[in-house]
């Protein structure tokens, strides 16, 4: 019986870690990376998130407050729903209009990445 106490226990032990991992799957993550024509990683970049397109070109409506970049070029919009968006970099002069602006369809349950160029 004495040997049994360490197997249950290390079995509740890694239950227990798969339930936590599982629901931190079924959250839905955007994870942005914002680079300039050359590649660059651009810190310190607004990043806002649109439903549609028409919100987009308005600048109406984001699905979230406007995020900034980090010292790597990253951000990351989290508790998203699986569609698609249109995003909006801004840095000093530069911007992705006429770039990239449309995500796919983010994939359920997963850290979606994009890579946006500005100019």
């Amino acid at each position: 019986m004495k040997k049994l106490i360490p197997v249950l226990l290390f079995i509740f032990v890694i239950s227990l870690y798969g339930f936590t991992d599982y629901n931190r799957v079924l959250n839905t993550s955007l994870k942005i990376t914002v680079v300039d024509y050359l590649g660059n990683v651009v810190e310190e970049a607004s990043v806002t998130l649109y439903p549609t397109d028409k919100d987009y070109r308005n600048e109406t409506n984001p699905v979230t407050d406007t995020q900034y970049t980090d010292k790597k070029g990253k951000v990351t919009f989290k508790k998203l729903e699986p569609t698609v968006y249109f995003v909006y970099v801004v840095k000093d002069d530069m911007n992705n209009i006429g770039g990239g602006v449309q995500t796919d369809t983010l994939v359920k349950g997963k850290i979606n990445k994009v890579n946006i160029v500005i100019e």
